[in-house]
């Protein structure tokens, strides 16, 4: 199986974390494209250590970066198999940070940007424990009628998406938004006017404040 690893910013008490923050990159990225945030939600997290594991496979669509799955074949049962493919190496990898520091689900947070956050709403619901909260940045949530059938945990979610997203529509944000409501998943949603596919200044403060207050 293909161990996932990634760069890391340490926690602004200089101890030993408490909490876990995990950034899951958008397709064609690394790590070191979403540790960049680490700095400013360690504002809201001091306690916090934030890992940016680097997605499992090189880009098939691009000369750099990293996928979680290929997006060359769109078709929702082509997507469904990617996801499902690389959750089993993420699930692997939290569950390795969580005995490595000593920590439960309860003091775990993701964050998704893009593809990344298509695995963050797909992993999340269905591992044992809850964890304490998911933040999704310009994603969608694939297979969601299979959500019902297959939640086991239900993790407080808050999707973020700009109105100008050309890459994924916010439209899909609307649809993940009613499929967690469907089976009592707790999410809360922003919409960011004029944004394209990325993430701004209010979006970062906004879900930072949303974990201060779950994992904080």
């Amino acid at each position: 199986m293909v161990q996932l690893s990634g760069p890391y910013f340490a926690p602004r008490v200089g101890t030993a974390p408490k909490k876990l923050v995990v950034l899951l990159h958008g397709l064609g990225a690394d790590g070191h494209d979403l540790i960049g945030l680490a700095p400013e939600l360690a504002r809201f997290l001091p306690e916090a250590g934030f890992f940016a594991p680097d997605a499992p496979w090189p880009c098939d669509m691009a000369p750099f970066g990293r996928q979680w799955f290929s997006l060359q074949d769109r078709r929702p049962e082509a997507m469904l198999a990617g996801v499902e493919r690389a959750a089993p190496l993420l699930d692997a990898y939290l569950d390795h940070l969580l005995e490595t520091h000593g920590l439960t689900a309860a003091d775990l947070a993701l964050v998704g940007f893009s593809q990344g956050t298509m695995m963050a709403l797909h992993v999340a619901p269905r591992r044992s424990a809850p964890i304490a909260a998911l933040v999704g940045y310009s994603g969608a949530l694939i297979a969601p009628e299979r959500l019902e059938r297959e939640v086991v945990s239900r993790p407080p979610v808050m999707l973020i998406h700009g109105d100008a997203d050309e890459v994924v529509p916010v439209e899909a944000m609307s649809a993940a938004v009613a499929a967690l409501q469907r089976v009592r998943i707790p999410v809360q949603w922003l919409v960011r006017p004029g944004l394209g596919h990325g993430i701004d200044p209010i979006g970062l403060a906004a879900g930072a404040r949303f974990l201060a207050d779950l994992l904080g």
